[in-house]
């Protein structure tokens, strides 16, 4: 067959790492060389390659007399001299593979700007490249309004924040959980739009009562010349608050370009889609766009851009990849999991650093880190201690238990007698009261009908919530909980009033009672667990549902 027909002729699209071949040639003679060319990157510098000199005879060939040039890509030029020495007439067709090709694409930046914004974006270039066509050029009329919607920690906020710094777009930039109001709302918008227009660092404060008064506001500073011939873009974080406001507040603002006739476009950001949010009345309709979760190549990926300049690339991966397999089930968010591997890095590298093992070894380095994984994922992604005391947990090689004072519900720093007072109560709450007697008393006789109570009884009482108990029934559980006598004074009293003015416990009823006051027990068992382990008392031994 002759291989200067047309139909012979071979394009190769650049190959770089998670690219394609696309090829017009041969099926065999492509799938030569594709095979071919997997070899060559795989080969170590030095290594000879065999290459069936056919292949190479054909390509010259194809090099001469194609109507388009044929582009060989390899990592390295002197990888054609282990093929063919006849490869060396290739030389000008050689396209290396390190020469990186921007993925976004917009008319108006440089090719290093739009390099840097994927450099910052990772795993989300198919949405980045989405919102850039959206938008379009500074003077042209954008979308009025976009709605982006997916889970939390898949980078909605990120992306948006760093694509409008990156490509310095004008913007304003509010989270409506700190807005919680129409007016703190429209207020906050005109002053930062305000700050764009004037260059302020603090401009006037500009008073809001209604929508109307916003409209007239925004014309009078989108007038400004830096802002009027160009997309002013308004971004609100965790837009699922606007629900709680007005009812025009939601429809206004997805009419603001109309409304305003400037070119101004606004962004909501949300975790729910646009159909729980849609008012009632209905409005003008963004056009939604949806970031998924990141997968766990998507999290590998991510996690190992943050590896120490001390270590290499593949041994942090490494690490990651572990961290991932044990995390992964039960956590995706990724800022927890940035969070536990700089927390549990350093211990990682432990036998290395000791000379107890090199990089490659994983399985050493993987017995040496289980037992620290297993307790972070029972403190720190539970974030009962901070990073420092996790790190102090790790130099002691104790358990999570027997650091005093580290749970985040301890933080309340209530006194002494105030916690056995608040398990007591807890007790009294959740435990039968015909309990009492297996609980806090030594001989308290046989106990075979209330096993087979227990067994009939449907429902849990923790599922059924607190239920609430005398005075007399609190301090008599207390005085068995605790090992020194305390005498029924009116500090303990004032220490009650004192859980029932921080809600920990609730008074039933009046206080007038001829029967004395009754309680019930408001926190929940994680709470309860966390006082409990600083006076270092079980609590479970003692509640009746976890018999």
């Amino acid at each position: 067959t002759s291989l200067s027909d047309a139909a012979f002729c071979t394009s190769f699209g650049p190959i770089v790492p998670g690219g394609r071949w696309r090829t017009l040639s041969p099926p065999s003679l492509a799938h030569h060389w594709l095979r071919t060319s997997e070899r060559l990157r795989r080969r170590p510098i030095g290594q000879t390659l065999p290459v069936s000199p056919c292949v190479i005879t054909c390509f010259l060939l194809l090099a001469e007399r194609a109507d388009f040039p044929l582009l060989l890509l390899v990592d390295r030029l002197e990888d054609l001299a282990c093929l063919h020495p006849e490869a060396d007439k290739l030389k000008h067709l050689v396209i290396k593979t390190d020469t990186k090709m921007p993925v976004f694409k917009h008319p108006e930046y440089s090719e290093e700007t739009l390099l840097h914004l994927e450099s910052l974006v990772p795993c989300r270039e198919s949405q980045v490249s989405t919102l850039l066509s959206l938008f379009g050029e500074h003077q042209h009329h954008s979308f009025p309004a976009l709605f982006i919607y997916g889970h939390t920690s898949s980078g909605k906020t990120y992306v948006m924040q760093t694509l409008l710094k990156t490509l310095e777009l004008p913007h304003v930039f509010l989270n409506c959980t700190e807005c919680f109001t129409s007016r703190l709302l429209l207020e906050e918008i005109l002053r930062q739009l305000q700050r764009l227009s004037t260059k302020e660092e603090h401009p006037p404060l500009v008073s809001c009562d209604t929508f109307n008064d916003f409209i007239y506001s925004f014309k009078q500073t989108m007038m400004g010349p830096d802002l009027q011939n160009q997309t002013v873009y308004i971004v609100l974080d965790n837009a699922e608050q606007l629900r709680e406001m007005e009812s025009n507040i939601l429809p206004g603002l997805l009419r603001l370009q109309e409304l305003t006739g400037r070119n101004v476009t606004v962004i909501l950001l949300s975790e729910i889609v646009w159909e729980l949010l849609r008012p009632n009345a209905g409005c003008l309709e963004p056009l939604p766009l949806y970031f998924p979760d990141y997968s766990i190549g998507h999290l590998q990926k991510i996690l190992s851009i943050d590896h120490p300049p001390e270590y290499s690339f593949d041994f942090y991966a490494a690490f990651i990849n572990i961290l991932l397999g044990v995390f992964y089930p039960v956590c995706r968010d990724l800022k927890e999991l940035r969070h536990l591997a700089a927390l549990n890095f350093s211990k990682y590298c432990e036998p290395v650093v000791q000379g107890e093992a090199n990089e490659r070894d994983t399985r050493q380095l993987w017995k040496n880190i289980e037992s620290h994984l297993k307790k972070a994922m029972q403190t720190v992604y539970l974030r009962e201690i901070s990073s420092s005391q996790w790190e102090r947990l790790q130099q002691d090689n104790g358990e999570p238990g027997q650091l005093k004072g580290l749970s985040a519900h301890a933080h309340v720093e209530l006194p002494y007698y105030s916690k056995f007072l608040l398990i007591a109560a807890y007790l009294a709450s959740y435990n039968p009261a015909r309990t009492d007697k297996r609980f806090f008393v030594k001989h308290h006789g046989k106990i075979r009908k209330m096993n087979f109570q227990k067994k009939h009884e449907k429902t849990s009482n923790h599922l059924l919530g607190p239920k609430p108990f005398p005075l007399d029934r609190l301090l008599a559980i207390l005085y068995s909980i605790v090992d020194s006598r305390v005498a029924p004074t009116a500090n303990i009293f004032s220490q009650i009033t004192s859980l029932v003015t921080l809600q920990l416990l609730t008074l039933v009823g009046h206080d007038d009672q001829l029967n004395g006051p009754r309680y019930k027990c408001n926190v929940s068992l994680d709470f309860i667990r966390a006082i409990s382990r600083t006076v270092n008392f079980d609590i479970i031994k003692y509640l009746y549902d976890f018999l």
